[in-house]
């Protein structure tokens, strides 16, 4: 039920990355849930980690492994969250780094793990390392298709873009890979997704890189307003190319390089949005005028996250009271409500606070049937301005949530 959510096209390998994936079972037949990135020996990464407290075993693990930067591979499956799970999942997890790192032979502390399913049951660990071993063998460069599809659970499609660009008279690789449609809300705001690119960076820089390109790409979406115990993004990069090594986050080549991936994190947080479960609607929801992003943001999350804007949104009606109620609910104390405006796509339906004299229903019921438009508020308090991604609320999340475990 996606919301013209394209088709991943063919991902371009990235030179000192090989993926192998396998089904072994751990909730899906027949299908892969099983993927292992093999890294080159000197890869670094960076990673921005869930700030739900209920954290996942393997999130902790990654989360403390990646303090040194550096990452000999990872091992990730779909179909169990191994969160809730205690001491046990903490060694599960462990027991699956520990695995793929005897075969690549390495310390098992450079190998981070990543799960994403149902929370609160234990991991089959014996058909997970079964298919970590088959995956391993079937690794190669140009695996990043069949990672995609390995790392999905209630995703209609799988979701993957790859560029090349120039950096420093080089050529630069870059290829990233999503999975979520539900269980979708900052910080972050998507369950897993890995960028790989051959650049060369030190590990501090690229963490910076990563931060940053997670608060302009995963923190501005939500679909349901729930952060999920597993959520990770991570950047790996090989060091394969033979740009000039990137040191300062005040270089211009940072500043291009954070331009390029930027571009891909923020096309894989839309997919995620238009993959959201159950969606009919994707909405761009645009908040000017503000004194400050942060209450745009505020005001932005109060639309996007209100269950009767997300219904009306579904409806097609053009409710506008509840943008109203959902602006007054941002906790903006000293908010002046007529001097706000509020348009759906180029329909003007509220100036200054009231119905627009030349507003016309018709006209926002219009816009309100599209699968794709936007929504813009005006706050008329200063310039600054924010922009975030969601999507409607339908009855078909609701199968789909409650049938999860079925």
């Amino acid at each position: 039920m996606a919301v013209n959510l394209p088709t991943t096209k063919n991902l371009i390998g990235i030179p000192g990355i090989e993926i192998g994936v396998a089904a072994a079972g751990i909730k899906y037949k027949d299908r892969p849930d099983v993927a292992v990135f093999v890294l080159t020996d000197g890869a670094v990464a960076g990673g921005v980690f869930t700030h739900n407290s209920y954290r996942a075993a393997p999130v902790e693990l990654a989360a403390n492994r990646l303090k040194n930067g550096s990452v000999r591979g990872l091992v990730i499956n779909s179909g169990n969250a191994n969160a809730a799970t205690g001491d046990r999942g903490l060694g599960d997890a462990e027991a699956t780094c520990k695995e793929l790192a005897d075969l690549i032979g390495c310390d098992e502390n450079d190998i981070l793990p990543f799960s994403t399913g149902v929370i609160g049951e234990f991991l089959p660990i014996e058909s997970f390392k079964n298919g970590i071993r088959s995956a391993y063998l079937e690794r190669m460069q140009e695996g990043w298709n069949d990672a995609a599809q390995a790392i999905m659970t209630t995703d209609t499609k799988s979701k993957g873009i790859s560029k090349s660009f120039r950096l420093d008279e080089s050529t630069i690789k870059a290829t990233g890979i999503v999975k979520g449609s539900g269980m979708i809300h900052p910080n972050m705001a998507t369950m897993l997704a890995f960028i790989g690119t051959d650049v060369a960076i030190v590990p501090s820089v690229l963490q910076r890189l990563t931060v940053d390109l997670s608060n302009l790409s995963f923190n501005r979406l939500t679909v349901d307003g729930d952060t999920s115990t597993n959520d990770s993004f991570v950047v790996v990069a090989t060091g394969k190319a033979k740009n000039r090594l990137i040191t300062d986050v005040s270089s211009s080549a940072y500043t291009a390089l954070k331009e390029q991936l930027a571009a891909i994190a923020r096309e894989l947080a839309v997919r995620t949005v238009r993959d959201a479960e159950g969606a009919t609607k994707f909405i761009t929801l645009n908040v000017r005028k503000g004194a400050t992003s942060e209450e745009c943001l505020r005001v932005a999350y109060s639309i996007a996250q209100s269950p009767l804007v997300k219904t009306a949104l579904f409806a097609g009606d053009p409710n506008w009271g509840r943008f109203c109620m959902a602006i007054g609910n941002a906790g903006i104390t000293d908010m002046d409500p007529y001097a706000i405006d509020l348009y759906l796509d180029d329909v003007c339906v509220a100036r200054n606070g009231m119905v627009d004299a030349d507003y016309r229903e018709t006209d926002a019921a219009e816009v309100m049937q599209k699968e794709d438009y936007k929504v813009t508020v005006y706050l008329g308090r200063g310039i600054q301005e924010e922009t975030i991604w969601t999507s409607d609320l339908s009855y078909e999340y609701v199968r789909i949530n409650s049938e999860y475990r079925s």
